[in-house]
Protein backbone atom coordinates (compact mmCIF):
# COMPACT_ATOMS: atom_id res chain seq x y z
CA UNK A 1 0.00 0.00 0.00
CA UNK A 2 1.26 3.95 -0.82
CA UNK A 3 2.00 6.34 1.62
CA UNK A 4 -0.79 8.41 0.62
CA UNK A 5 -3.08 5.76 0.64
CA UNK A 6 -2.63 4.54 3.93
CA UNK A 7 -2.97 8.08 4.88
CA UNK A 8 -6.00 8.62 3.24
CA UNK A 9 -6.92 4.88 5.14
CA UNK A 10 -6.32 6.07 8.52
CA UNK A 11 -7.79 9.55 8.25
CA UNK A 12 -11.19 8.13 7.13
CA UNK A 13 -11.08 5.04 10.35
CA UNK A 14 -9.54 7.50 12.68
CA UNK A 15 -12.26 7.96 15.78
CA UNK A 16 -14.13 11.06 15.14
CA UNK A 17 -16.43 11.17 18.07
CA UNK A 18 -14.13 14.22 19.70
CA UNK A 19 -15.00 16.41 16.42
CA UNK A 20 -18.39 16.73 17.58
CA UNK A 21 -17.59 19.65 19.21
CA UNK A 22 -16.37 21.69 16.75
CA UNK A 23 -12.89 22.26 15.78
CA UNK A 24 -10.84 24.95 17.36
CA UNK A 25 -7.90 27.32 16.27
CA UNK A 26 -5.41 28.84 19.07
CA UNK A 27 -3.78 31.27 17.37
CA UNK A 28 0.03 31.86 18.08
CA UNK A 29 -0.72 34.89 20.06
CA UNK A 30 -3.28 33.49 22.55
CA UNK A 31 -0.47 30.50 23.84
CA UNK A 32 1.12 31.24 26.97
CA UNK A 33 5.02 31.41 26.91
CA UNK A 34 7.35 31.57 29.66
CA UNK A 35 10.85 31.33 30.72
CA UNK A 36 11.92 27.36 32.18
CA UNK A 37 12.06 27.20 35.94
CA UNK A 38 15.13 27.66 37.99
CA UNK A 39 14.03 24.64 39.47
CA UNK A 40 13.68 22.33 36.85
CA UNK A 41 16.19 23.83 34.41
CA UNK A 42 19.92 25.63 34.00
CA UNK A 43 20.57 28.19 32.07
CA UNK A 44 17.95 29.82 29.88
CA UNK A 45 15.33 28.54 28.52
CA UNK A 46 12.28 29.43 26.82
CA UNK A 47 8.97 27.30 27.01
CA UNK A 48 6.16 28.16 24.13
CA UNK A 49 3.49 26.03 25.14
CA UNK A 50 1.81 24.38 21.95
CA UNK A 51 -0.98 22.95 23.27
CA UNK A 52 -2.76 21.02 26.74
CA UNK A 53 -4.38 17.46 26.55
CA UNK A 54 -7.53 17.65 25.39
CA UNK A 55 -10.04 14.21 25.89
CA UNK A 56 -9.55 11.76 24.39
CA UNK A 57 -6.22 13.41 23.35
CA UNK A 58 -3.89 13.00 26.77
CA UNK A 59 -1.04 14.46 24.91
CA UNK A 60 0.50 18.06 25.52
CA UNK A 61 3.26 19.73 23.42
CA UNK A 62 5.28 22.65 23.69
CA UNK A 63 7.81 24.59 21.78
CA UNK A 64 10.89 24.74 23.94
CA UNK A 65 14.25 26.86 23.42
CA UNK A 66 17.85 26.39 25.16
CA UNK A 67 20.08 28.85 24.72
CA UNK A 68 23.69 27.70 24.80
CA UNK A 69 24.69 26.16 28.39
CA UNK A 70 21.07 25.57 28.79
CA UNK A 71 19.81 22.64 29.85
CA UNK A 72 16.92 20.27 31.54
CA UNK A 73 17.46 18.68 34.99
CA UNK A 74 17.25 14.48 34.54
CA UNK A 75 13.42 13.87 34.32
CA UNK A 76 11.47 11.04 32.92
CA UNK A 77 7.88 10.77 31.46
CA UNK A 78 5.22 8.37 32.53
CA UNK A 79 3.76 8.27 28.90
CA UNK A 80 7.10 8.92 27.16
CA UNK A 81 8.25 11.80 25.06
CA UNK A 82 8.83 12.69 21.70
CA UNK A 83 11.64 15.14 20.28
CA UNK A 84 11.32 16.71 17.32
CA UNK A 85 14.41 19.42 16.88
CA UNK A 86 13.70 22.04 14.48
CA UNK A 87 16.80 24.13 14.91
CA UNK A 88 20.16 24.50 16.10
CA UNK A 89 22.49 21.22 17.86
CA UNK A 90 21.99 20.39 21.42
CA UNK A 91 22.50 17.08 23.11
CA UNK A 92 20.49 14.20 24.80
CA UNK A 93 21.44 11.86 27.13
CA UNK A 94 19.62 8.62 28.75
CA UNK A 95 20.78 8.05 32.42
CA UNK A 96 23.85 5.85 32.58
CA UNK A 97 24.64 6.33 28.65
CA UNK A 98 26.22 8.14 26.43
CA UNK A 99 25.20 11.52 25.36
CA UNK A 100 24.24 12.01 21.66
CA UNK A 101 24.57 15.31 19.79
CA UNK A 102 20.50 16.67 18.13
CA UNK A 103 19.94 18.58 15.16
CA UNK A 104 17.64 20.00 13.52
CA UNK A 105 14.72 17.49 11.93
CA UNK A 106 16.53 14.97 13.69
CA UNK A 107 13.33 13.39 16.52
CA UNK A 108 14.16 11.89 19.60
CA UNK A 109 11.82 9.01 21.35
CA UNK A 110 12.13 8.97 25.11
CA UNK A 111 10.10 5.44 26.68
CA UNK A 112 8.12 5.69 29.48
CA UNK A 113 10.04 6.04 32.58
CA UNK A 114 13.44 6.34 31.25
CA UNK A 115 15.32 9.26 33.21
CA UNK A 116 17.10 11.61 30.44
CA UNK A 117 18.44 15.26 30.19
CA UNK A 118 18.25 17.20 26.89
CA UNK A 119 19.20 20.91 26.17
CA UNK A 120 21.70 22.89 24.40
CA UNK A 121 25.59 22.60 23.95
CA UNK A 122 27.85 24.68 25.59
CA UNK A 123 28.65 26.46 22.14
CA UNK A 124 24.99 26.37 19.98
CA UNK A 125 21.39 26.85 21.20
CA UNK A 126 18.44 24.67 20.28
CA UNK A 127 14.66 24.33 19.85
CA UNK A 128 12.46 21.30 20.49
CA UNK A 129 8.72 20.62 20.18
CA UNK A 130 8.47 18.09 22.88
CA UNK A 131 5.26 16.16 23.09
CA UNK A 132 4.33 13.92 25.94
CA UNK A 133 1.67 11.69 26.84
CA UNK A 134 0.24 11.51 30.29
CA UNK A 135 0.56 8.75 32.47
CA UNK A 136 0.19 7.70 35.88
CA UNK A 137 2.16 10.34 37.70
CA UNK A 138 1.66 13.30 34.99
CA UNK A 139 3.44 14.07 32.19
CA UNK A 140 7.03 14.19 33.67
CA UNK A 141 8.88 13.35 36.79
CA UNK A 142 11.47 15.85 37.44
CA UNK A 143 14.75 14.96 38.94
CA UNK A 144 18.15 16.21 40.48
CA UNK A 145 19.96 19.02 38.33
CA UNK A 146 22.37 17.96 35.49
CA UNK A 147 25.39 19.14 37.50
CA UNK A 148 28.65 20.78 34.86
CA UNK A 149 30.73 17.82 35.21
CA UNK A 150 28.20 15.12 33.70
CA UNK A 151 26.79 18.26 31.42
CA UNK A 152 29.92 18.55 29.71
CA UNK A 153 31.18 14.75 29.72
Amino acid sequence: MKFPTLAAALITLAPTAGLAEGMTLTSAGDRPHMAGSLETFTGTVNIAFLFPPTDPFAASAATVTFLPGARSAWHNHPGGQMLVITEGIGWTQERGGEKHIMRAGDVVWCPPGVDHWHGATDQTAVSHIAVQQAGEGGAVIWGEHVTDAEYLD
